[in-house]
């Protein structure tokens, strides 16, 4: 689990790093002005694509089914599979992009009725040039869960980082551009050129694992009506994820301009510790997972364990970072995005913001590792209904802490995103809970030790709680922003660690051995 996970983590951690320098470029440009939310609401109405068809659906549906023909040495049935669901997948995106480039006007006023004029017309242009590098990234995709079944974890994870290069280049290209929507489009065009070199990336590699592939159409192909009858549940269950997220969006459009861009900032910090920690511990335990054998009981216990294990070892990693975002979030945010048209004020504005969302960072990590293993089991239909769960639950709390509540406690409407991500954190930890509680009831008891629980949330809020008191009430000369991060995470991160070695947790332990034994070899 750990030399696989880290694999995942190491490509997923250079794709954000990456993409915190693209978050960084584009808040230097664009900041919170009307051309940053018209792109950042863009942004989202065709990726609902590359979620629907990429790598979460591809990871549920054809994952376990490759990986076990791979498992039966059956390479030939594995390969006839993987064109099939490629040939599918390409003619299903071409046609998508075709008729979403025809409907974005339609699309547009359903997920940011509140915008009009000059930056709704942008928003169109800009989700009219995106369709087809999202259609290049759904492809991306398909290579993805062929590498990730092949256990060739580190590409498919940082290729996007080219992706991000690909952005980036295009706003320093032309930043010098006055006009901010004309830099917008440009970016736009930037990202559909990184889309199509993130497929080329990987490519290659994929192709020497699957010869002799062929383009193909026939459904009788082994595994291919599993794999479509299993796509279809998580097609809905990102669906209605993703419904979720444009109605949060379409909210934010209706609060003060820089809404919908704070929401993005911060989900973009937010993500970062999703990804790194819950994505590379459930991504890499899935092909694993569906590969179990044996009888009923000791497939049962094998999938105890490694749940077991997978949640620790989760947690080890995102309670501090849940606890620095909420204690030293400020000087996360400023060190990132404070820069040009991005001001102290914004930094606080998408500290609040990343705060709430913060509550439900746990949960929704550990929920990620429990769909997997649904996954593996050929269940798609659970996380399904808990989603379901999940988002009803989330959107209805959000309109109400969204929109009523600055008006209830008397402060100003911006403060209405902050509600957006309180509500999606209460919907994360009820949809983490039932799915436990149904897993749980198929398996066997699986959860953290609560001694564990405790002893890692006290290293968290005592390391970050002390980086916070010094940066806070130590007089310190006025340095960058940047510094003052930096000495917080110095603070932070060592405390922490040591606790944790004083404490006796296990991920601490193995972190220190794999370090000793790296500097031995030297």
């Amino acid at each position: 689990m750990a030399s696989n996970a880290f694999l995942v983590g190491a490509g997923i951690l250079l794709s954000r790093l990456s993409g915190l320098v693209r978050e960084r470029v584009f808040a230097h440009y664009f900041g919170n002005s009307d051309a940053g939310d018209a792109f950042k609401a863009a942004l989202k109405i065709p990726n609902i694509l590359q979620n629907l068809f990429g790598e979460g659906v591809l990871s549920a549906s054809f994952i376990p089914e490759y990986a076990k023909q791979i498992a039966h040495g059956d390479t030939r049935e594995a390969t006839r599979l993987a064109g099939v669901l490629g040939t599918i997948l390409l003619l299903a995106m071409a046609l998508l992009s075709v008729l979403g480039v025809w409907a974005t006007p339609y699309l547009i006023d359903w997920i940011a009725p509140g915008f009009h004029g000059a930056k709704r017309l942008l928003t169109i242009d800009i989700v009219r040039i995106l369709f087809p590098g999202t259609a290049l990234l759904v492809m991306s995709a398909w290579c993805l869960g062929i590498l990730n079944s092949h256990r060739r974890f580190f590409l498919s994870y940082a290729a996007p980082v080219i992706w991000n290069v690909a952005i980036i280049g295009a706003m320093l290209l032309f930043g010098g551009v006055q006009d901010l929507s004309s830099l917008a489009r440009y970016t736009a065009w930037g990202l559909v050129v990184g889309s199509g070199l993130q497929l080329l990336v990987q490519l290659p590699s994929t192709l020497r694992l699957v010869q002799h592939l062929r383009p193909s159409l026939d459904l009788k192909v082994q595994g291919v009506r599993s794999v479509l009858r299993n796509f279809v549940p998580v097609v809905i269950s990102r669906g209605v994820v993703q419904i979720s997220a444009y109605i949060d969006n379409m909210i934010a459009s209706l609060l003060p301009t820089g809404a919908v861009s704070s929401l993005a900032y911060a989900q973009t910090l937010y993500l970062l510790p999703v990804s790194l920690f819950g994505m590379s511990v459930s991504a890499s335990e899935l092909p694993l997972l569906s590969q179990a054998k044996g009888s009923d009981q000791e497939v049962s216990e094998f999938l105890i364990t490694r749940i077991n294990r997978g949640l620790e070892r989760i947690a080890f990693f995102v309670v501090p970072s849940a606890a620095a975002f909420i204690l030293l979030g400020d000087f996360i945010v400023g060190a990132l995005f404070q820069t040009g048209q991005f001001g102290a004020r914004d930094t606080n504005a998408v500290w609040y913001v990343l705060m709430g969302a913060s509550v439900g960072l746990l949960a929704t990590t550990q929920s990620r590792l429990y769909s997997s293993a649904f996954y593996s089991l050929k269940d798609t239909r659970t996380p399904l209904r808990f989603a379901l769960v999940r988002v009803t639950f989330g959107i209805a709390i959000g309109l109400l802490l969204a929109l009523k509540m600055p008006q209830w406690l008397g402060i100003p409407p911006i403060w209405g995103t902050v509600g957006l991500t309180v509500a999606a954190s209460i919907a994360s930890w009820v949809e983490f809970v039932l799915l436990r509680r149904r897993f749980n009831h198929r398996v066997g008891l699986t959860g953290m030790r609560r001694n564990y629980q405790l002893r890692v949330w006290l290293a968290a809020l005592f390391a970050c709680g002390a980086a916070a008191l010094v940066m806070r009430f130590v007089p310190l000369p006025a340095l960058h922003v940047i510094i003052r991060a930096l000495i917080a995470a110095a603070i932070a991160g060592p405390l922490y660690l040591g606790l944790g070695l004083a404490l006796r947790l296990e991920p601490a332990q193995e972190l220190l051995g794999k370090v000793t034994r790296r500097l031995r070899r030297r």
